[in-house]
């Protein structure tokens, strides 16, 4: 099983810093997002990892590569723990650039050489997971017993009108329909679909022809999500563990408080700050 990243958009909802730092890079305290998706990759057993990058984001490159002159200064100091901290992870990361922004569907497809007909796990970035087993493992777990293309899934059971929402078939197993955005009471289900997938190389296959008949615009993996559901082959997984959606500026805050209430080291900050501003009188 290969790991696939997809980190090549402009990320405007974060300008003006995302005009010369990826959003890929922003950091929940000291580690930039990216990072936890490469790490949930390695603990579910995937070594081989490519990340779909674009021309401003040569940086991402630099952070999984070695940096000797830093390593040098560190090992001179005899400062084991920030070597440590700086050593990239022990995967095999290759990167790949989309030419032009067409869409994530054309960005998948760079994909596809790298990948010589073996399946993968797809993250999107700004999609973090935390717990175990990884969520990654999870979805490979469903794909060991179905063979199937795997949907992640997180029941939600309030409002599911801004999400991609599952319509599981009878079984509980595999994917009858997929909706994106339902109207309030028209959702075929409250299983919304996360920044995680397992795509089979069919799933590759119908991507490639449905590029074939694409008039124009952005190119989206929907035209090959539905050919393998309407041939049954999509199946979904009902996850475990936390999520935070860090796609916007708000869900990024959220997500670093939570990150940091779990940490003793900060944890005290946060307390301290809610302390001052609860005493002080509404403005």
């Amino acid at each position: 099983m290969k790991g696939v990243i997809v980190a090549a958009g402009y990320g405007t909802r974060f300008l003006p810093v995302t005009k010369s730092v990826p959003k890929e890079m922003l950091p929940l305290l000291t580690k930039p997002s990216i990072a936890f998706v490469v790490e949930e990759f390695a603990a579910s057993g995937i070594r081989d990892i490519l990340i779909l990058t674009s021309r401003r984001k040569k940086v991402l490159e630099d952070y999984f590569d070695r940096d000797p002159e830093l390593e040098g200064v560190f090992k001179a100091e005899g400062a084991e723990g920030k070597l440590a901290r700086i050593a990239p992870p022990e995967v095999n990361v290759s990167f790949v650039r989309q030419p032009e922004m067409r869409g994530t569907g054309h960005a998948l497809l760079q994909a596809a050489p790298w990948l010589g007909g073996e399946p993968c796990v797809v993250a999107y970035p700004d999609d973090l997971h935390f717990g175990t087993p990884p969520l990654a493992r999870q979805l490979m777990d469903v794909y060991e017993r179905t063979g199937c293309s795997v949907l992640s899934a997180l029941h939600e059971p309030g409002d599911v009108s801004r999400y991609g929402v599952i319509d599981p078939a009878p079984d509980g197993v595999h994917v009858r329909g997929f909706v994106e955005k339902p109207a309030p009471g028209t959702e075929p289900s409250h299983e919304i679909s996360l920044g995680r997938y397992l795509y089979t190389p069919e799933f590759f296959d119908a991507l490639a022809e449905g590029w074939k008949n694409h008039s124009g615009g952005e190119y989206y993996h929907a035209y090959a999500l539905n050919r393998l559901i309407a041939e049954g082959k999509v199946a979904w997984a009902a996850v475990s563990g936390t999520r935070m959606d860090t796609g916007d500026p708000a869900g990024f805050l959220d997500a670093l408080l939570r990150y940091a209430w779990e940490d003793p080291a900060y944890r005290g900050v946060l307390e301290s700050f809610y302390r001052e501003k609860s005493s002080q009188p509404p403005r």
